[in-house]
This record gives structure tokens, sequence and C-alpha cells, in this order.
């Protein structure tokens, strides 16, 4: 039975546009308006964090908008924190919409003596109050069970993948998807079975962390636009390397959709100065004012989605139906309309 409350929305520091996205999107969906929770989400001076939350959020289904992005340590004790505030103010459910799941990449045990921090992370929300996960295109699936609560995983690709058909409309019979190395086939297999397009892959080998050694082409990119589609883009180095290859290998022109633009160091710089076309990227974190002036980088929105599935979940509807791009054509409709 969906539950008689209307959802509440609290946001930390981490992406407030976003959030204020999100509360806008829900407030068309609703009919009626649908803001932020007023709050206080402040530093002391020696950088403790403080939250006050000024709004009844008694027998309330909560929705803490937060993602763990740069910096990640401030950003995941601010989403700790409003979490024990809402729980000591009996909030009747609270769900943690985490649009970038920080320490992801560290989900393993890579080499003797290292954590599994998403474990960790994990635990953490967990005893913290959090009765609920929504997040997306997770590092790794098998993220989702180090939580001992629900976790939904909203994918990119549906999103990704009317875009392509909206900017390469007329020519993607010449598209080639490209997974920038092994790890990531099943997420570029996944986008290019849904516009119909044939795969390649980037095979990279390392010498040491941080330090390509050799990389090479799995598949024919002669001639083709090649889309570079992965889950983060950190420094861009292994982006930037990998667009220059499948140039190198005939490619008439190369982008990249990457769901999760961390984008630290160099890496504007990388990107504006490359031989690719375009580097699209999603809100999932707040863009930095490089990236916004950068002239080959693109930003498309995730409020639509997060909006959706927030309701669904409110509601007890399916959240796994927005896996499909026939159910997200009608919430993006003004941004790739129905040829």
């Amino acid at each position: 039975m969906p539950v008689m409350t209307e959802p509440k929305l609290i946001a930390g520091n981490a992406n407030k546009s976003l959030a204020s996205a999100i509360a806008r999107r829900m407030s068309m969906h609703r009919g009626m308006s649908v803001s932020l929770l007023n709050a206080r989400v402040e530093r002391f001076n020696d950088q403790e964090v403080y939250v006050e939350v000024y709004d009844n959020v008694r027998g309330e289904d909560m929705y803490i908008i937060q993602p763990t992005s740069n910096p990640a340590n401030d950003n995941l004790m601010e989403l700790l924190i409003i979490t024990d505030a809402l729980r000591r103010s009996s909030a009747n459910r609270i769900t943690a919409v985490i649009p970038y799941f920080g320490y992801a990449r560290q989900d393993r045990r890579a080499k003797a003596r290292t954590p599994i921090s998403a474990k960790l992370v994990a635990n953490l929300l967990t005893e913290a109050g959090v009765d609920r996960v929504l997040t997306m295109d997770l590092h790794a699936a098998q993220i989702q069970g180090f939580f001992d609560v629900p976790v939904d995983n909203l994918y990119a690709a549906p999103i990704f993948a009317m875009d392509v058909e909206h900017q390469f409309r007329g020519r993607l019979d010449n598209v080639t998807i490209v997974s920038p190395d092994v790890g990531g086939v099943a997420r570029a297999r996944e986008l290019a079975k849904r516009i119909g397009c044939a795969l390649a892959i980037v095979d990279k080998r390392r010498e040491k962390a941080g330090e390509i050694a050799e990389m090479t082409v799995i598949g024919d990119v002669e001639g083709q636009t090649c889309i570079i589609v992965d889950d983060i883009c950190d420094t861009a180095g292994t982006l930037v390397k990998a667009a220059d290859l499948l140039l190198d290998k005939g490619a008439a022109e190369v982008h990249a959709y990457i769901t999760h633009g961390v984008l630290s160091g160099p890496a504007v710089e990388r990107v504006t100065k490359s031989r690719m076309k375009s580097l699209v990227i999603t809100d999932s974190i707040e863009p930095t004012a490089a990236v916004k002036a950068a002239p080959n980088i693109r930003i498309v929105p995730t409020a639509p989605i997060f909006a959706q599935a927030i309701l669904n979940i409110w509601n007890g509807n399916s959240v796994s139906s927005l896996f499909e791009t026939e159910t997200l054509q009608p919430i993006y409709e003004g941004l790739y309309p129905r040829p």
C-alpha cells in the first residue's frame, strides 16, 4: 500500500542544483509544490559538520539528496549526520539518494592488507539509519550486496541511448560503441544493444597503478564514429589515450559518454586539448565552472529520472521500469522529442 505522507526532500551541500532540479521535476509530476526541506548544513570553525532541520519530519518519508563526490569525506559525513538528525527526529523512512557513490572503486581487495572501503561505507550508512539507497551506475554491481537494506541502482544507458539517437540521427549505421577496458564491456554492450550499433574494446595493460604500458583495439573502427562509454572519468588520462588510439586506427571521430564526471586535476584541460569531438557527462556530480566552460564537454540532466524514481519508491511502484527507454521517453520529451 502506498504511504499516505508526502515525500520530503532534504539536500546536503554536495549538489544543491541537482537537488533543486529534482524538486522542480517532482512538482511538475505531482501537480503541487515540492520543495527542499528548510535546514542548516554547515561547518564549525574546526570543520565539524553541523545539521539543524527546521521543519517537522515526524512520521515523514524522507529523501536525502547527496552525492559523495569531492570532497568525498566531507560529503559522506554530511550524509551520515543528516541521516542521524532525521532518525532522531522520528522520520518514518529515510532514503539516501546518492547520484554518485564515492568509494565505489574500492569494492574488493586487489592486494594484501588493503580495505574494502565500499563495504565500510555501506555499513556506516546502514548504522546511521538509512532504510533504502537510490543511486546511479555503481562502479561494481556487487556493491548492492554490501547493504542490508534495499538498493535501487539506476542506469544512465537509456538516457545516453536517447541522446545518441538524437545527436547522431541519420548516421547510426556508422557508429561503434567502445569500451575503454575489458571490465566495462557489459556496460558498453548494453548501450550498443539499445541503439543497434557495433561494439569494440580497448584492451589496456598496466605495468603499475596509474601507468598504462600498452593499449590495443579489439574490433574494426576504420571510418567509424566511435563512442567511448564508461561510468567514471577521473583524470581523463586513459580516456584521452583511448581516443588517440582509436583515431590512429582509422576512426573518423571519437566522442565519449561518461556517467560520473569526477574530472579531477588536469582532466578538463586534457579533454579540452584532446582530439575528442565531445565528452558527455551527467550532472550526478556538481559540475565546476571549468567543466561548464569547456567547449567540448556537455552535461545531460539526471533530475527527471531521479524525480520519477523517488515518486515510484514513494508510491510503491516499480523502479526497474525506468531501465527502459520507452518509460523514460515521456519524462525526457522536452530534451529528446520523438522523431
